[in-house]
């Protein structure tokens, strides 16, 4: 299986979230210091990249723009000493509340392409800028050349948890391809099934595609890239070959989709922590 997200289309909408499953394309990523922390409000610290060799910044760094974090409550929380860089964004969060933090990204409208007179390819919205629907009918010709229209959603997350993990933060929002646990993204362990279940705006999304490689790239030829796709209820099962940490990537599309789009569309990324028994 090889899907591909071309990173034009990921530097486009702000550098939120892009899918490539081919080797030699580029990922985005959010990577913690550690997933699993106790003591008294522990501090965890993450990078933010998208680059070519998984969990190695080397190319860009993810913007801090956009940038959400959830404590256990479901409250919006503040990341702190936030940093960009060359190659990555570094910020910390201090858990001083006990339970499960999710940190990600979220975006999600219409997308629009077609081709001008002169046969150049153009997009709405415009690179880093963000969709408004109002202004679909006056910036994207009806009758262009090649013009596509899609109802797309991206999504990009991590978790943490300080003592006992929790589930509040994985309440579905019902907007796009969400990642549903059955088995607690901070609770995996080598040798042992993990169960997730995917919706897309709120239903059960079957034939997810997913691609779920193992960090470190840079030292191995092979990507060793496991590919599932979820059942008819928008279930899937992943067992872990070894101990560390993980990026899965998801991608979804149909033909649902209302008026001006003809297609619907949702990717997701996460990055897990897979520990030895």
């Amino acid at each position: 299986m090889k899907i591909y997200t071309p990173l034009k289309a990921l530097l486009s909408i702000g550098m939120i979230v892009g899918l490539s499953f081919s080797a030699n394309a580029h990922r985005a990523w959010i990577v913690p210091s550690t997933t699993n922390l106790s003591g008294d409000a522990p501090w965890v610290t993450f990078d933010a990249a998208v680059s070519n060799s998984l969990f190695v910044p080397e190319h860009v760094p993810l913007r801090m723009k956009g940038l959400m974090v959830q404590d256990p409550t479901g409250k919006l929380i503040e990341a702190v000493n936030a940093h960009t860089g060359k190659y990555r964004s570094t910020f910390d969060l201090n858990l001083v509340t006990e339970g499960t933090y999710k940190i990600g990204y979220t975006s999600g409208g219409l997308r629009a392409s077609w081709k001008d007179k002169e046969g150049k390819r153009k997009r709405w919205p415009a690179r880093g800028k963000e969709a408004n629907a109002a202004d679909f009918a006056k910036e994207v010709p009806k009758s262009a050349d090649s013009l596509k229209v899609s109802d797309s959603y991206r999504r990009l997350e991590t978790f943490v948890t300080s003592g006992e993990p929790t589930d509040k933060v994985f309440e579905p929002t019902n907007s796009g391809l969400e990642l549903i646990p059955v088995t607690h993204p901070n609770d995996l362990f080598v040798g042992e099934a993990a169960k997730f279940k995917f919706l897309f705006h709120g239903e059960p999304a079957a034939g997810v595609k997913l691609a779920i490689v193992k960090g470190d790239t840079r030292y191995r030829n092979d990507q060793n890239q496991i590919d599932v796709v979820t059942d008819a209820k928008g279930y899937v099962s992943i067992t872990w070959p070894e101990a560390g940490m993980y990026l899965i990537e998801a991608e979804y599309e149909d033909d649902k989709a209302k008026a001006p789009a003809t297609m619907r569309t949702g990717s997701y990324g996460a990055t897990f922590a897979v520990l030895p028994l």
